[in-house]
């Protein structure tokens, strides 16, 4: 996966704006689970290529440094046959001091060759290393992207749920709504108004027949008063 790519991916994923997608998808729930998945396999991929660059690094980061232990030992070394010459051309042996003066020159110059060899390598390192941190910037906004989508793809689904449930309640009560069974209830209870009716209307016309059977009663006992004094008057005369 080339650098470039590596960015372009992430700075595309990361400036999604997961929000005016959800409004234009047809079904935002498939769009998210889409997204997920995509996200998934894009930090994958972009794990591997942050791992790869920051491996690069430290090969680069272990040469500069390999380049300037180098350089610090030919310096020692140019350093031990300077000051060997020295002791010889003291001692009066122009010949080998000529000799280590020579040894000292080649260290130095190994020394140099070292030192450009390291210079060459710092820019290399600076360069990788703001790459590095770039992608670490990078995967870093893409992990907590995924999350959001990831957090949406949630609620939005608790939301379904929610409201495909309060469907099935909305249903349940058109239902009841249909069948009402309060007009259930007001038919029995009339139906039972109407035998208390009935038994309160039989009681009234059993307690009227007994009145008047009572009264009869009484218009005999009259009667037959009546019929005694009319007797009694007869009898008088």
């Amino acid at each position: 996966m080339a650098k470039q790519t590596i960015f372009s991916r992430i700075a595309q994923l990361t400036k999604a704006n997961i929000n005016a997608l959800i409004d234009a998808a047809e079904d935002p729930q498939k769009m998210l689970d889409q997204m997920v998945r995509d996200y998934s396999n894009n930090i994958a991929e972009a794990e591997q290529a942050v791992a790869q660059t920051i491996g690069n690094l430290r090969l680069l980061e272990e040469d500069h440094a390999e380049d300037l232990r180098e350089a610090a030992e030919w310096g020692s070394k140019a350093l031990a046959a300077s000051n060997k010459a020295d002791e010889f051309r003291a001692a009066g042996d122009t010949v080998n001091a000529d000799k280590f003066d020579n040894l000292a020159k080649m260290a130095l110059g190994r020394q140099l060759q070292a030192e450009n060899t390291a210079s060459s390598i710092k820019p290399q390192i600076d360069s990788q290393t703001q790459v590095v941190e770039q992608l670490k910037t990078g995967l870093t906004q893409m992990k907590e992207k995924l999350s959001e989508i990831t957090r949406k793809r949630d609620e939005l689904a608790a939301r379904q749920k929610s409201a495909a449930a309060q469907t099935q309640v909305n249903d349940a009560l058109k239902s009841f709504s249909v069948m009402d069974p309060t007009s259930e209830i007001s038919r029995f209870e009339e139906k039972v108004r109407r035998e208390e009716a009935r038994v309160r209307g039989e009681q009234e016309l059993a307690a009227s027949s007994l009145d008047a059977q009572f009264n009869d009663l009484e218009d005999l006992g009259k009667q037959t008063e009546l019929e005694a004094r009319l007797a009694a008057l007869k009898a008088g005369k």
